[in-house]
């Protein structure tokens, strides 16, 4: 592949993923046919109910899902050229933690609590970067720092539970960006966080990938978050894409109705008190999905013929894509 194509072509390219579980309920799609694309240096986010495969899909990007029950079952997943599936394991370790960083919901336990925050930054560098110890340690400091870590000399040699919630969410983003990765996976990088860190986590994000040009494909359910950060918006439901869209078309024209409920139950800025709409009805399980549109049962527009066969995803109008029979004039 020429250096031509893949400066043209995205940084990643999700490709009809296919992830199933084994359970004691029998075998389940938690990801059926997802496909996205992440371009250079920007923000694709990702947003969806509890449960909806947004969680499963970037653990199936990085290859790190328990099997068993998960394993990838169909797709590609291209990245920088490479279909990262096809990848023996020993290539896809330089490309976890080398080429693509990931940050978790909860550091507390992606961190190894008998191991310094240094020490862990610092393997990635001797992994990834041949430094030797002392290099990397140094190094360490030098991210924590970047960060905006105080007193980054001496953090170095703490545990994780010397450390608060905040602190050790930019102890996982130092990681993620150690080698200088051209994608960064958040997912959920501030759930567990107050109101005040969260927006200094946001803006760290933000500001990482404006110094570095760093991709970024933040994993929320919360929209406010989306509207501030992402360029694009892929809305997931019941394991697939339900709507992919630029920021501005999903939040101002949605086409689908899961996604005109998720923006009904905001509060909206300067309006008056009043009862956020539900969607009505609950996420199905995914051992149990309804045949034809997996929205059908809670769908204010669904019609009976809705239930025969699924939606695809298909271009409404450009760069603005939707999974829904409605959308589309049927």
């Amino acid at each position: 592949m020429t250096q031509d194509t893949l400066m043209t072509q995205p940084l990643l390219s999700v490709k009809g993923l296919r992830t199933q579980f084994t359970t004691r309920e029998g075998k389940f799609l938690a990801v059926d046919g997802v496909s996205l694309d992440v371009n250079k240096g920007e923000v694709l986010g990702v947003v969806g109910e509890s449960g909806c495969g947004k969680s499963v899909t970037a653990l199936s990007i990085m290859r790190i899902l328990p099997d068993p029950p998960g394993r990838v079952i169909g797709g590609e997943i291209i990245f920088e050229g490479r279909d990262l599936l096809k990848l023996p394991e020993s290539e896809m370790r330089k490309v976890r933690g080398g080429r693509i960083g990931m940050v978790f919901q909860e550091p507390m336990t992606s961190l190894n609590p008998v191991f310094t925050v240094g020490d862990q930054v610092a393997e990635a560098l001797v992994e990834h970067r041949s430094m030797t110890n002392e290099q990397a340690l140094r190094r360490a400091a030098e991210l924590f720092d970047l960060v905006g870590l105080k007193e980054p000399g001496r953090l170095v040699s703490q545990y994780p539970h010397q450390l608060s919630g905040g602190m050790r969410q930019r102890v996982m983003i130092a990681m993620a960006i150690s080698c200088e990765p051209s994608l960064i996976i958040a997912d959920e990088p501030t759930t567990a966080l107050d109101v005040t860190i969260q927006a200094q986590i946001l803006e760290l994000l933000d500001d990482i990938r404006k110094k570095f040009g760093t991709a970024v494909m933040l994993i929320t359910h919360d929209l406010g978050i989306i509207a501030q950060m992402a360029d694009r918006v892929a809305v997931m439901y019941a394991g697939r894409v339900v709507e992919y869209a630029n920021t501005d078309d999903i939040f101002y024209d949605p086409l689908h109705p899961y996604t005109e409920g998720l923006l009904a139950s905001l509060p909206k800025p300067g309006e008056k008190v009043r009862r956020l709409k539900a969607i009505p009805g609950m996420v199905p399980k995914l051992t149990e999905l309804p045949t034809g549109c997996k929205f059908l049962p809670r769908c204010p527009y669904g019609r009976h013929e809705y239930g025969h066969k699924e939606p695809e995803l298909f271009e409404v109008k450009p760069e603005h894509f939707v999974r829904c029979f409605r959308a589309s004039g049927e």
